[in-house]
């Protein structure tokens, strides 16, 4: 059984811009509290996530390369909107932050998630790293669906 344990925090400033983004396209299949079931597009990647549901930082997860036609195929039977986001990956300290810059209608929205090996795995916060929000299920991507950033 595969594991995720994640830290997610709001971005503040720009010391993080340093680094060229990718465009990712993703949709959710189910969206239930219990189960997420994700499509994803990265350039020409195609990905299926079957995730659990989150206690504190950690949740199961099971992530599958699918073609990227089909992965295609599939967001256009995703509950909408589709998140569409940039994703910048930012070294820090020996650990790596992915910064999410939200688009559409989620626009202004960004988000920085650490993985971690343990619940308990100390970490350095960089400069622009804000307010931690890993447990407030508003930032959950697949919420972002059904309550976009631009309505709050």
């Amino acid at each position: 059984m595969g594991m995720e344990i994640e830290r997610k925090f709001l971005v503040i400033g720009n010391g993080w811009r340093s680094v060229k983004g990718i465009e990712y396209r993703q949709g959710y299949l189910s969206t239930v509290k219990e189960r997420t079931v994700r499509v994803r597009t990265v350039n020409d990647k195609g990905t299926l996530t079957i995730k659990g549901l989150s206690q504190g930082a950690s949740r199961i997860e099971f992530e599958y390369e699918i073609p990227f036609e089909e992965a295609a195929q599939l967001l256009d039977l995703c509950e909408k909107p589709l998140i569409e986001k940039k994703r910048y990956e930012v070294e820090h300290d020996n650990m790596l932050w992915e910064v999410d810059e939200f688009f559409g209608e989620n626009e202004g929205l960004l988000v920085a998630e650490i993985e971690l090996q343990s619940e308990e795995q100390e970490f350095f916060r960089p400069e622009w790293v804000g307010e931690e929000v890993t447990e407030d299920a508003r930032y959950f991507n697949a919420n972002l669906i059904s309550h976009p950033y631009t309505k709050w």
